[in-house]
């Protein structure tokens, strides 16, 4: 590709992202102002006549009220019902408890816009080869970790060797790593270097990838640097669990960890050297507050925010006096999975087995037709979460599909596939056995975790039964968070007991699906792989994908081709709700916000409560 056509397809992509996004916006601007010139007092949506509430009328900014003051604390909820893990490092982390405190005191090297396209606003700044495959990043001469010691390309470049290493024990590796040149030569242990990686300079960094691909804008290169001069000695094996990570994690960000209650809260002091600006506020602390309490600690001033609030929870709690509700579309969905297969852990890739139980394609069908995922949305989260399609949810308007149906529900042909594929009830039990007449017992994982995890785990066990499929909670009980995704298989040992799950992905920045069903994938849980899947995720990855109505094209045909295969299928697509406490000022859920977290301030020393 030459100079002219990188430069063409760069912007190409840019105005077609921004076009989509505002025509996905569109006639939002009314009602984000008005929640900008609310009083704060419960702002939010106004439920309408069927009692159901829409996220397009939530702003995703908050109102600033009074003036503020010099320093304060502000307290942040993590909505769990678990302790977080403690893998307080990017480079190592799993779950999203742990990524909800990384954020807070350290950040990428580049910084991404509100069409999810890397800019040059952040820690680094790129530039790019005439055929789009070498990046020279720049990282600024003030960026620096908590110690003092400058931020350099020699830690941008240990992070991606740590990654790369056989005796990684974390999950990011894949394929935006194999991408880079030597990077599989390195992994292989048939080369002591990653020939693609040059460190330039102590602020220069040039990575060359085997191919230019339209992800390489939006998220797949690895921006998280790891300070070699504090991990060097460790075994790379060992890192995950070391007090560097667990004790004492170090960042770039604008707080610095004081103390850490393992698994309970994570308390942070201002980073008066951040690049960007010392902090307004004085110290952050990071808690965890069980979805039970949430509305307590929300009244009380506990916490002035949170990462999410259930949004079952929204009706009774709307009009909370003290604190002023944020709202958007979440890049994420919920889905239910379908072990098809296990991990290799020396391959490093899904190993299908059509021996599994859930191996027949029409039983996997039947069982997504047998669910009313639209009653579950209204009956459950009153609008706020509705009936999900595809696998591209539609935070990314550009690639999410509107025109694609899914399997909509109709238990009638639920049980007419299920009588063609020849399961039936042969010993007049109420529930189907296999086609060779053997018992079928669906063993199904589901998390615990708020008021409606249970009940909506019956409600599909109970939609099942209703077409004749005997399906029972694994254990009989919901699985706390850690144990389901270990059982899931995020360690790469997966439960055999495990059949079907219900899982949630909060989907990148980029919408390539190889992260998640791509053959190469930890966290493909369902272990499902083919070569038309393969297919998909490399035409989607390739040069002509720089066309954005190709890419488009690429994408709703494979959001099809899984409506057919159903490894997993989507069940809702979700909306997020923030509720702020009054005294807070300069708080945004926007896209482009995970920058500004310097920014935040308060108007008062404590709290407000709720009258």
């Amino acid at each position: 590709m030459t100079k002219a056509s990188w430069s063409k397809a760069l912007f190409a992509l840019m105005l077609v992202l921004l076009l989509a996004l505002a025509a996905c916006n569109g006639g939002s601007e009314e009602s984000e102002g008005s929640g900008s010139e609310g009083s704060g007092e419960g702002s939010g949506s106004e439920k309408s006549e069927d009692g159901l509430y829409s996220i397009d009328d939530f702003s995703t900014e908050k109102t600033n009220e009074g003036e503020a003051i010099e320093g304060g604390e502000l307290n942040y909820g993590i909505v769990t019902d678990t302790a977080f893990e403690g893998t307080l490092n990017y480079n190592f982390y799993s779950g999203a408890p742990d990524a909800e405190i990384i954020a807070w005191f350290d950040e990428p090297l580049l910084s991404w816009d509100e069409n999810y396209i890397y800019t040059n606003d952040g820690a680094a700044t790129y530039k790019t080869s005439d055929d789009g495959r070498v990046f020279t990043f720049t990282i600024g001469d003030n960026v620096n970790w908590h110690d003092g010691e400058p931020v350099t390309a020699e830690d941008w470049a240990f992070a991606h060797e740590v990654i790369g290493d056989p005796e990684y024990p974390g999950v990011r590796y894949g394929e935006d790593f194999t991408n880079i040149e030597g990077m599989e030569e390195y992994h292989n242990g048939e080369a002591d270097s990653i020939s693609g990686i040059e460190v330039v300079d102590e602020k220069t960094l040039k990575i060359t990838y085997k191919k230019a691909t339209p992800s390489l804008l939006t998220g797949s290169i690895w921006a998280y640097a790891l300070p070699k001069h504090i991990f060097k000695d460790i075994p790379v094996a060992d890192m995950i669990d070391s007090p560097e990570v667990r004790e004492n994690p170090i960042g770039m960000g604008p707080f610095k960890v004081e103390s850490i209650v393992p698994g309970e809260s994570v308390t942070m002091v201002k980073n008066e050297d951040y690049y960007k600006g010392e902090p307004k506020l004085d110290k952050v602390t990071v808690k965890v507050i069980n979805p039970s309490t949430v509305v307590q600690a929300l009244e009380t001033g506990e916490v002035d925010t949170v990462d999410s609030f259930p949004v079952d929870q929204y009706p009774d709690n709307a009009d909370m006096s003290n604190v002023e509700f944020l709202g958007t579309t979440d890049k994420a969905y919920t889905y239910i999975g379908f072990k098809l297969g296990t991990w290799d852990k020396e391959a490093k890739e899904v190993k299908p087995d059509d021996s599994k139980k859930m191996a027949d394609v029409n039983l996997r069908k039947a069982m997504w037709h047998a669910v009313d995922n639209n009653a579950v949305g209204e009956k459950f989260y009153n609008g706020l979460r509705w009936n999900a399609t595809t696998l591209i949810p539609p935070s990314h308007p550009e690639f999410h599909d509107t025109e694609n149906p899914g399997l909509e529900y109709d238990p009638e042909k639920a049980n007419q596939i299920l009588d063609d594929a020849g399961y039936e009830d042969v010993n007049d039990d109420g529930f189907r056995e296999t086609p060779d007449g053997e018992e079928l017992v669906i063993n199904f994982a589901s998390m615990s975790g708020g008021d409606t995890a249970e009940p909506l785990a019956n409600y599909y066990i109970q939609s099942w039964e209703t077409v004749g499929l005997n399906v029972q909670l694994l254990d009989g009980r919901l699985q706390e968070f850690n144990t389901f995704y270990d059982r899931v298989g995020q360690n790469g040992d997966d439960d055999p007991e495990v059949d079907i799950y219900q899982g949630a992905w909060t989907v990148g920045n980029d919408i390539s699906p190889d992260g998640l069903y791509g053959r190469d994938a930890l966290f493909n849980f369902s272990r499902y792989a083919s070569e038309e899947n393969d297919k998909f995720i490399e035409e989607g990855l390739s040069e002509e994908s720089f066309d954005i109505e190709h890419r488009k094209e690429v994408y709703n045909e494979w959001q099809q081709f899984m409506v057919e295969e159903v490894p997993v299928f989507p069940t809702l697509y979700r909306s997020v709700l923030v509720p702020v406490n009054n005294r807070v000022q300069n708080y945004s859920i926007a896209l482009d916000w995970a920058p500004r977290y310097h920014e935040i301030s308060v108007n008062s020393e404590e709290a407000q409560t709720a009258e």
